[in-house]
């Protein structure tokens, strides 16, 4: 059974799901290894020294930015983790948009999100509630320690959760050659555009990605399965072991919560809610300071010396 990339909850408002974040996608890949010709030996990736050519022990690596072509300012750990997001276990959405209002640019890479024991119920609900509405939602989420742009929508059964780019990840496309005007500016005739329109429809169909395979890695399965049974065979690697199941949640009023969301992003004026929070935090302090007040002074009680004790 496959382990969950990311567990903790999907949250919106203040209802919370506990979910397992599981990969969508299955690396098809066939990756190789270096070996020494003379004796099969694989061969290993050294971390050395630039100058010096010797090997670094991992106790004396720092993580550096260049800044500059060799130029470079060394970050020590507090400086990365304080920029590091404080949320390591929650979905956040915050906002819920059009599905078909953004870029495809802007998706990247596939998870399904599956819930934990107990915690069905919120599931279905926004997985229903997003297909009756025709929105996704979008969210951020802290892996290790990177914070991810993401989408959360229903497909099927399942909701899916779709890692996204961050606007300054795409490419401005005034940074290419890429042709503008109409098309009387490249002289193309109106023959040409309905036979090019008319052989689009006669190549038209429904898609099934089951159509389409990965040629050439079939076929280079096929040479490593012939070289395999001329040559011996590998060892297996160990099968991993099967991830925790979730822990179970207790029951939730779920209207209780969507109501008090609503209620929340409600409006309030801005100089009333300050003076609650100022008021708010004045409370502690001024309860510490009377319990300070009015507790009585003890008066420290003297031990028995050895002699005393001896005595006795």
């Amino acid at each position: 059974m496959a382990r969950p990339v990311w567990s903790g909850s999907l949250s919106f408002g203040l209802l919370n799901i506990p979910v397992a974040l599981m990969t969508g996608e299955r690396k098809t890949d066939i990756s190789f290894r270096m070996l020494d010709s003379r004796d099969n030996s694989p061969i290993r990736y050294e971390r050395v020294n630039a100058e010096t050519g010797e090997e670094v022990p991992w106790k004396d690596i720092v993580k550096a930015y260049e800044y500059d072509k060799g130029s470079y300012v060394v970050l020590e750990q507090e400086d990365i983790a304080s920029a590091a997001p404080e949320s390591h276990d929650a979905i956040d959405v915050e906002a819920f948009v059009e599905a078909g209002s953004i870029d495809p640019r802007y998706f990247e890479k596939p998870y399904v999100l599956v819930p934990a024991k107990k915690a069905e119920k919120g599931y279905v609900l926004l997985r229903e509630a997003l297909e009756k509405t025709g929105r996704i939602g979008i969210a951020r989420v802290v892996i290790r320690t990177r914070e991810h742009l993401c989408a959360v929508m229903p497909y099927g059964k399942a909701l899916l959760l779709l890692m996204m780019r961050y606007p300054q990840e795409l490419v401005d496309f005034d940074e290419y050659a890429i042709p503008e005007g109409a098309k009387g500016d490249y002289r193309i005739t109106a023959k040409e555009l309905a036979f090019s329109e008319q052989l689009i429809e006669t190549m038209s169909g429904e898609f099934d990605p089951r159509d389409y395979k990965d040629e050439f890695r079939a076929r280079l399965h096929k040479v490593i399965d012939e070289r395999m049974k001329a040559h011996g065979v590998v060892k297996r690697a160990p099968e991993e072991p099967e991830a925790d199941e979730g822990a179970a949640t207790n029951v939730v009023d779920f209207m209780s919560l969507l109501q008090k969301s609503i209620d929340r992003n409600k409006r309030t004026p801005a100089k009333k809610s300050a003076a609650k929070k100022a008021g708010e935090k004045d409370k502690p302090a001024k309860a510490a300071k009377s319990a300070r007040k009015a507790a009585p002074k003890k008066a420290a009680k003297k031990a028995p010396s050895k002699a005393a004790r001896k005595r006795a």
